[in-house]
């Protein structure tokens, strides 16, 4: 904007000075002529009075040198009555230019080398038309417009300086607001939730900080708001879980009992961790460090573990693969738990008993992937099924299990895909990045089969 609005002002600027100064040069290259021939026709003018009284060479050979202008001044006086013509000083016209001056007894100007002359009928006291001849050098017709061109050109480049000057501070005037809203915009957009900017500058962007800092208040207002309202639903839960505890204590010894004690105990810590995340004044914004993970494989074992128990209440068979050796990912393991318990618990809860499923870890040296599938009746819109928040329209169903799912793939610069299982139903592919390269678009199909190709030849 700064630029633009000195690259218009210079324009308009030079238009202007053009317009003024290229009309006014030539009034003074006209006035300089004007000013010339006026001085010649005075000079002829001064030779007329004595010529009406003689034609004595002598006598006007002192009056031209009494003019000054014995070099540039000639005076033709034609032959009469006997009498030859005369011609006193240098002639530079041609005759018939002079001729023709006399003949029609009006002053002329004709152009001869090195300038032009002034050609100007007196008559004599016989009745003869004497021709003076007054040369005008070039010299003389400009003196003087070289340098006002000059000057004009001085006024004109400064006036198209003073131009750019006031364009530039009127620029940075109405450009730095504008910048100082870009920069707030992306603090707020980085999570620097106490980025506002002056309200200054022009009227327009004054109104337009104005209502910057009034959205970024109602951002403020409205996070504090959800965060206390995730505190408050999460701490609802915190009575039935205290029940579901002191009842778990009655159910004596066994394998099921000590499983659903460890479910009612991770629940606990979920919900207070919760708590704890929506009480604190900055969102958790960090990504996943490099580095830092845990082990797939040992994951999918203890949840498989748990989920074993109930398959085998419902009559489902079970298979794991690719979990015979350590597997480390950048993903914390409380969010691997997170997601494989989403994934698990939509098979229990969207497929009849008796459903088999699979959990499988295939391991190579820039991703892992883990797929969880099903012999259930398939998802029939994954897109929809991907989007947040949206469930299947079923009790218990909240739509948050495959984002889940999604954000701790697209973490690591991973992917997650819903397709076509081999056991005929649902298969979801949690594609993890290890080398941390950037995130896999969900548009490029193509170079995500590929990959994937790649990794499925290297099963362990």
């Amino acid at each position: 904007m700064r630029w633009a609005l000195v690259k218009v002002c210079v324009a308009v600027t030079t238009m202007v000075v053009v317009a003024f100064a290229v009309p006014l040069g030539l009034v003074i290259k006209e006035m300089a002529r004007d000013r010339a021939f006026s001085n010649a026709e005075r000079q002829a003018a001064a030779i007329a009075p004595a010529l009406s009284i003689t034609t004595d060479r002598d006598q006007l050979e002192r009056v031209v040198a009494s003019a000054g202008s014995d070099d540039g001044m000639a005076v033709h006086i034609p032959a009469s009555d006997g009498a030859k013509a005369v011609d006193i000083g240098r002639q530079r016209a041609a005759a018939k230019d002079i001729a023709t001056t006399r003949s029609i007894g009006r002053a002329s100007t004709t152009e001869v080398s090195g300038g032009s002359t002034l050609l100007q009928p007196t008559a004599l006291s016989s009745g003869e038309i004497a021709v003076v001849e007054v040369y005008v050098p070039e010299s003389e017709v400009s003196n003087g417009v070289g340098t006002a061109w000059a000057v004009l050109a001085a006024v004109g480049v400064a006036l198209i300086v003073g131009s750019v000057a006031v364009a530039d501070r009127l620029g940075v005037r109405m450009v730095q607001p504008a910048q100082r809203l870009v920069e707030g915009a992306h603090e707020l957009g980085e999570g620097k939730l106490g980025a506002r900017v002056p309200e200054e500058g022009p009227n327009e962007l004054r109104l337009a900080a104005v209502a910057f800092n009034s959205m970024a208040d109602q951002v403020v207002q409205l996070l504090a708001n959800e965060r206390e309202l995730a505190a408050d639903l999460s701490h609802r839960l915190r009575t039935p879980l205290t029940v579901l505890r002191l009842n778990t204590a009655s159910l004596g010894d066994g394998p099921a009992a000590e499983q659903t004690r460890a479910a009612v105990a991770q629940l606990e810590r979920e919900v207070d961790t919760i708590i704890r995340t929506a009480r604190e004044a900055k969102p958790q914004t960090a990504a996943t460090v490099i580095g830092a993970g845990c082990d797939a494989s040992e994951v999918v074992r203890e949840r498989m573990d748990f989920w074993s128990a109930l398959a085998e209440d419902e009559g489902r068979k079970v298979r794991v693969a690719g979990v015979d050796r350590p597997v480390r990912i950048p993903v914390a393991r409380a969010d691997l738990v997170a997601a494989l318990d989403a994934l698990l618990g939509n098979v229990f809860r969207h497929t009849p008993e008796g459903t088999a499923f699979a959990v499988d870890v295939h391991n190579s040296e820039d991703a892992v992937i883990v797929l969880v599938s099903d012999a259930g009746p398939g998802i029939v819109d994954p897109e929809a099924a991907m989007a947040r928040g949206k469930g299947s329209g079923s009790d218990g169903s909240t739509g948050l299990g495959l984002d889940i799912v999604r954000r701790l793939a697209e973490s690591t610069g991973g992917d997650v895909r819903i397709g076509s299982s081999v056991l005929g139903g649902t298969e979801v592919r949690i594609w993890i990045q290890l080398d941390g390269r950037a995130p896999v678009r969900r548009g490029h199909r193509g170079s995500v089969r590929r990959r994937r190709r790649g990794v499925g030849a290297s099963r362990v």
